[in-house]
C-alpha cells in the first residue's frame, strides 16, 4: 500500500527540498570567492578582509539552512552498526524515537536559547568586529533560529513519513528518496 504526506507536510519537504538545491549555487559562490582570495593575497599581495568574512557568512548559510535538507536525504553522520542491518520498519523506529526525543527537543532548545541573543544583535545592528568588515552580523547570527526551525519542520515531516513506514505504507517515490523493501 503505497502513501503520500498529507499536503503540509509535503509542501515543508517540497521548500526544504528546494532551498537545498538553491543553496548549491552558494557553494559554487563561496568556492570561488576563496579562489579568488587566494589569488589575490599569493600572486598580488592584497588582503581583502569583506571578501574573507563573505566566505564566513556563505559557508554558515549553507551550513545552517542546508540541515533540513540533509535531514531529508538522511545525510547526517550516523553510527550505524547495527542500523543499516535492520528492516525499513525498525529503522523507521529508530528514526522516529530519535527525531521525538533527540532532534526536536535540542531544536527547540535552540530556538529558545539563540532568541534573546539575535534580538540583542538586531538591536545593535550588529557589524563585524574586524576595520571594514561585513556590517551584517546580526543577518547571520539570524540563521540560528531559522536553522532550528527549518529543523523542526522538516523533523514533523521525518516523523510522519516514520509513522507511515511503521503503519505498513509505502511513501511514494516522490516522497522518498531511498524506495526500499518494507519488512
Amino acid at each position: 500500500m503505497r502513501a503520500s504526506l498529507p499536503p503540509p507536510l509535503a509542501w515543508i519537504d517540497a521548500l526544504i527540498e528546494r532551498l537545498g538545491k538553491a543553496l548549491t549555487w552558494l557553494v559554487l559562490i563561496m568556492m570561488l570567492t576563496e579562489f579568488s582570495i587566494v589569488v589575490l593575497r599569493y600572486l598580488f599581495n592584497v588582503s581583502n578582509t569583506p571578501m574573507q568574512e563573505s566566505v564566513m557568512y556563505l559557508h554558515a548559510t549553507v551550513f545552517l539552512l542546508a540541515a533540513g535538507y540533509t535531514l531529508k536525504h538522511d545525510g547526517h553522520v550516523r553510527v550505524d552498526i547495527f542500523y543499516r542491518s535492520m528492516s525499513m520498519k525498525k529503522k523507521a523506529w529508530v528514526d522516529l524515537m530519535g527525531t521525538v526525543f533527540l532532534l526536536l527537543p535540542v531544536m527547540i532548545f535552540v530556538v529558545m536559547a539563540s532568541l534573546g541573543y539575535v534580538e540583542k544583535s538586531w538591536r545593535i545592528l550588529e557589524g563585524s568586529p574586524e576595520s571594514g568588515g561585513l556590517p551584517g552580523v546580526f543577518l547571520l547570527k539570524t540563521l540560528i533560529p531559522v536553522f532550528a526551525i527549518l529543523m523542526i519542520l522538516q523533523g514533523l515531516v521525518e516523523i510522519t513519513r516514520n509513522l507511515l513506514i511503521i503503519r505498513g505504507h509505502t511513501p511514494l517515490e516522490d516522497d522518498h528518496d531511498h524506495p526500499e523493501e518494507y519488512v
